[in-house]
């Protein structure tokens, strides 16, 4: 789970370094840095987008599966299981969220 983790965190940082980059060749005003920044925008948006909905899928499973474990205990506890998968779900909020501002900005 740590190497999954660790080659995230390592093609995020890859993809910010290349959109950065991307965005100030653009402002140079060279004809073909121009062209290619809508497509550096559109698959650092389609990353963000995959990338944060796999950690949301990967940790609502986890989650899912733990509460599941717990209710069977005590039953008790279904109300206060919820909320976790639901801060669970937020990671892909978060990603549509980056998605968005990177093709509007």
């Amino acid at each position: 789970m740590k190497r999954l983790v660790v080659m995230v965190l390592v093609l995020l940082a890859v993809i910010s370094a290349a959109a950065v980059f991307g965005q100030e060749a653009a402002a140079e005003g060279t004809a073909a840095a121009a062209e290619s920044t809508p497509a550096w925008k559109y698959i650092a948006a389609a990353l963000a987008v995959g990338i944060s909905c796999i950690a949301g899928g990967i940790a609502v499973g986890q989650i899912g599966s733990a509460a599941m474990g717990a209710m069977s205990e005590n039953p008790e506890l279904s109300g206060k299981a919820l909320p976790y998968a639901g801060l669970a779900e937020g990671i892909c909020l978060w990603g549509f969220l980056v998605a968005l501002l990177i093709l509007v900005l």
